[in-house]
């Protein structure tokens, strides 16, 4: 894998935003392609000059605690010394959902937001999302209302757990360094009273963790850019996704996160989400994919976009058409109990490719699979933008972005 080490003042397509620094990200060219990325190469590095926290970085680079300490497992969360290499992350897949208003993907900790006066780009910032008993609402919503300074009125709920740990609450918490709103809410059309709002001095490294009520917290700077930019009745998508595929330059990538508390998947399940993720970016064809990269993306658990499969660009004037019947595919490849006992090798799949080929071709119609016209990755060819070379990755469970995950509420 190339890595790019790069210093902390020369991160590339960092923009600042007030006192904010929201890592920028233009959209691909091709159609359809959702990778992106902040520099050249597969991941960047710094070299701390001073003892800090891993913490203190992850903030400082728009990362969440879970993001950075994820992607660095070797590294001790509370001393980085000096002369210390951390790994930061590049690329990243956009969730699958519209490019437009806010999407909150709860599955990473991580925001996009399309700002409409810029289009062809899509900022990034890290968040808290609710914990295993206080889970953020899915589906679609919008911003409601913007309250600068707001005060809190904790439910009578919240007054009670705090009380039952010592730490008793007033019924109004007025604005100010450790109201657990921040400086900033932006109210969603959700009942509970849920927000995206800002954070108080004594959670600041909650950020990128399960550590609320249900809202989405975000570092004071980055709260106070959004606030400015966003408009009541933009568009939010609250989604789950800890698992995404797509392509970029007919490369298919596959980034997967660690499951959220309580929500552990085992790894047949992982794979089997993962592959009918892939099939759903490759008009529902199975591609002769790596199938150890694979593996490894699905416990690593990184969270980085690692290639699995290059398909060969069409030819001029061709045109590919998605496959409608590739039903003997998916069933000759349908993971059970015993996959981790007899896994399906890339060997197999590329036979079922070939025998659906031969099949497609005795009809009249001009459709040609797209498996047909592609080739996997060779292990050892070094990463490249049409061309790159497989790198580990991790995944977790997918849910659809839209529905409850329960009870609502109404707190930080």
């Amino acid at each position: 894998m190339k890595i790019c080490t790069l210093l902390v003042s020369s991160l590339l397509l960092t923009m600042v935003v007030g006192n904010s620094y929201a890592t920028t990200y233009s959209l691909p060219h091709l159609k359809g392609d959702r990778v992106v990325a902040s520099s050249t190469g597969e991941t960047v590095t710094i070299t701390v000059d001073q003892d800090q926290t891993l913490l203190d970085i992850a903030k400082r680079f728009n990362l969440g605690q879970t993001e950075i300490v994820t992607i660095n497992p070797n590294l001790d969360r509370w001393l980085i010394k000096k002369g210390t290499v951390v790994r930061l992350p590049n690329r990243r897949i956009l969730p699958d959902s519209p490019h437009e208003g806010i999407t909150l993907n709860v599955a990473e900790y991580r925001m996009y937001y399309y700002p409409a006066d810029q289009p062809g780009t899509v900022r990034s910032y890290a968040h808290g999302v609710g914990r295993q008993d206080w889970k953020t609402p899915l589906g679609k919503t919008s911003i409601i209302k913007k309250v600068k300074d707001p005060a809190w009125h904790p439910p009578e709920s919240i007054r009670r757990e705090h009380a039952a740990n010592g730490d008793p609450l007033p019924e109004i918490v007025p604005p100010g360094p450790h109201n657990p709103l921040g400086a900033y809410a932006l109210y969603l059309n959700l009942p509970g009273d849920y927000r995206i709002h800002g954070t108080d001095i004594d959670k600041i490294f909650g950020i990128g963790m399960q550590i609320t009520h249900g809202c989405v917290r975000m570092y004071p700077e980055d709260i106070g850019a959004l606030y400015q930019s966003v408009s009541v009745g933009t568009s939010v998508y609250i989604v789950k996704q800890p698992v995404k595929v797509a392509w970029l330059n007919n490369v298919l990538y596959v980034e997967a996160h660690p499951d959220l508390e309580g929500e552990e998947k085992t790894p047949d399940e992982r794979y089997a989400i993962a592959l009918s993720l892939i099939k759903k970016e490759n008009n529902q064809v199975l591609p002769d994919f790596d199938q150890v990269v694979l593996n490894k993306v699905l416990k690593d658990l990184d969270g980085t976009p690692t290639p699995i499969y290059e398909r060969l660009p069409p030819l001029d004037g061709e045109v590919v058409e998605p496959v409608v019947k590739a039903a003997p595919v998916a069933k000759a490849v349908a993971i059970s109990s015993a996959a981790s006992k007899k896994p399906i090798t890339a060997k197999v799949i590329k036979a079922k490719s070939t025998e659906l080929a031969a099949t497609v071709k005795k009809t009249k119609s001009a459709v040609v699979p797209v498996a047909n016209n592609a080739k996997k990755i060779p292990a050892k060819e070094p990463a490249k933008a049409n061309k790159s070379k497989k790198l580990p990755t991790e995944t977790a469970s997918n849910s659809d972005s839209t529905g409850s995950s329960g009870g609502y509420y109404h707190g930080n």
